[in-house]
């Protein structure tokens, strides 16, 4: 029997010492450290002020019209063919990404995915988009003219210039002057504005390899200091999300055009966290190959391209960090990839890399929790049955406002209401007694309305901070800093929208 009564002891000794182990002890009231270790230009747009031509970044979306005939040029069948210029309208086929070279060369890539250059044939003189992999032939530089910069002439690296001779053939012979619509080798550029991103990639490919480093240093070292974290932990909050880029873990000589330096900024977070009681959450934001193609997952050009390719290496990212940080006695969490989205990222795929990713955070430690996030526009219990048998597992929705067409038609009260209502019936049906916690990883006080006043704006934050903090993971306000108010969680608290 005493046999029996100790092993009975054990037993309950190993039960308590794993779950006091798992660093957990309240439910997050966490804030985002949007825009310092992963740029979104729309947080901080004056970053980009000092790029020239800081219209034509990355993935900016142009259309070409040639002013002699009118029409756009067009990538036959959307690329792999010949490129005319025979279109009275433009759309998915009439337009072309750039990837940027330096301020004034570029690569123009099409619907299809493949770049724009001379062919080998014909002497080279004739435009084809033909290879996925661009080389010398696909360089072209865009010479805008100085007092209407969006009338354009294209030089091909043949050094003569891109001319319609005719609506199905388009050559790289030009060799004259002058910008007048009668001129075979002028375009009006339409750079469609609403498309354009503001990420990582952008702001270290626009300022180049000379001066990236520094402006990005001077970002890091002012953007979030220590007093930030003495700011943040004196407010109620106990835990920072802190989104990085996969290039971290090269750090510091990371893949062009990123630049090192990021790490030193995370490191120095870890210490500050630890000063002040705060507890942190690593959220892989930026995948390579992007899982979203958007800005902020530091896409280069808005394609979405992350999938079994990629797994190893972003696994080895969160390798990196686990083995780096797993001791710190701050880190709550990994938050294995931000915001993948559906159907793009497939989902035995990325049921297959939250697995890699956990088991590689269990190398290094067992207290830690790993955080799946959810697909955007994919079934919201999707990840439940990955996650069942696995300890210390959290799933990360998002829950904003925004983005839809059926937040701008509700009025305030209906915003309150689909809150207190949908929100709150979308979190019970995502949380199971013994399933994985929920952490509402990121919300705001913004919603779709114009001219809502304070009070307004109050109560729908009560509103979410009483349904999200149900939460069994806790909650994450999008973000600490921003240009626009009611996103600044620091302007919210002391402007007195938001009470904790």
């Amino acid at each position: 029997m005493a046999h029996h009564h100790g092993h009975m002891k054990l037993v309950l000794v190993l039960y308590v010492s794993w779950a006091v182990s798992l660093r957990h002890a309240q439910p997050f009231k966490a804030v985002n450290l949007g825009n310092w270790l992963v740029t979104e230009g729309w947080i901080k747009p004056d970053r980009f002020d000092g790029i020239p031509n800081k219209d034509l970044l990355d993935g900016t979306q142009i259309q070409l019209k040639s002013t002699k005939l009118q029409k756009y040029l067009c990538a036959e069948q959307g690329g792999g063919n010949i490129i005319v210029a025979n279109r009275s309208s433009a759309s998915g086929w009439e337009t072309f990404r750039l990837w940027r070279i330096n301020e004034t060369s570029f690569n123009l890539r099409v619907f299809n995915k493949q770049f724009v250059g001379l062919s080998k044939l014909n002497q080279r003189t004739t435009i084809i988009a033909g290879t996925k992999n661009p080389q010398n032939t696909e360089v072209l530089q865009i010479i805008r003219k100085i007092d209407d910069p969006n009338r354009i002439r294209i030089r091909a690296n043949n050094g003569l210039f891109l001319q319609v001779i005719s609506d199905t053939k388009v050559t790289a012979d030009y060799q004259g002057d002058g910008w007048k619509d009668s001129n075979p080798s002028v375009f009006i550029m339409t750079i469609l504005s609403d498309q354009a991103m503001h990420g990582e990639y952008q702001i270290t490919n626009g300022y180049g390899p000379a001066r990236a480093p520094k402006v990005m240093q001077d970002h890091w070292n002012s953007y979030i200091t220590d007093a930030d974290f003495r700011c943040i932990s004196s407010r109620g909050l106990n835990a920072v999300r802190i989104p990085v880029g996969w290039w971290i873990a090269s750090d510091p000589k990371p893949p062009e055009p990123f630049v090192g330096g990021s790490l030193k900024a995370l490191d120095n977070a870890f210490t500050w966290a630890q000063k002040y009681r705060l507890k942190v959450i690593i959220d892989l934001h930026a995948v390579q190959g992007s899982q979203n193609g958007m800005e902020h997952s530091a896409s280069r050009d808005g394609y979405l391209e992350w999938g079994d390719s990629y797994i190893q290496d972003t696994v080895k990212v969160i390798d990196f960090l686990a083995s780096r940080y797993a001791k710190h006695p701050s880190l709550a969490a990994i938050e294995l990839m931000n915001e993948p989205l559906a159907p793009g990222v497939n989902l035995d795929s990325l049921k297959n890399y939250y697995k890699a990713g956990y088991d590689a955070v269990r190398k290094y430690t067992s207290s830690v929790y790993v955080i799946f996030s959810n697909r955007l526009a994919a079934d919201s219990k999707e990840l439940l049955s990955s996650a069942a048998g696995l300890n210390g597992v959290a799933i990360d929705v998002h829950y904003y406002s925004l983005f839809s067409d059926d937040f701008k038609k509700m009025n305030v009260q209906q915003n309150i209401d689909f809150i207190y209502n949908q929100r709150s019936s979308d979190l019970n049906a995502v949380t199971s007694s013994n399933g994985p916690l929920i952490f509402v990883g990121e919300w705001t006080a913004e919603f779709a309305i114009n001219g809502a006043s304070k009070e307004d704006y109050q109560r729908f934050a009560r509103a979410q901070l009483e349904v999200y903090g149900r939460a069994s993971f806790g909650w994450g306000y999008w973000t600490y800093k921003c240009n626009v108010d009611h996103w600044n969680l620091r302007w919210m608290l002391d402007n007195g929208y938001i009470k904790l």
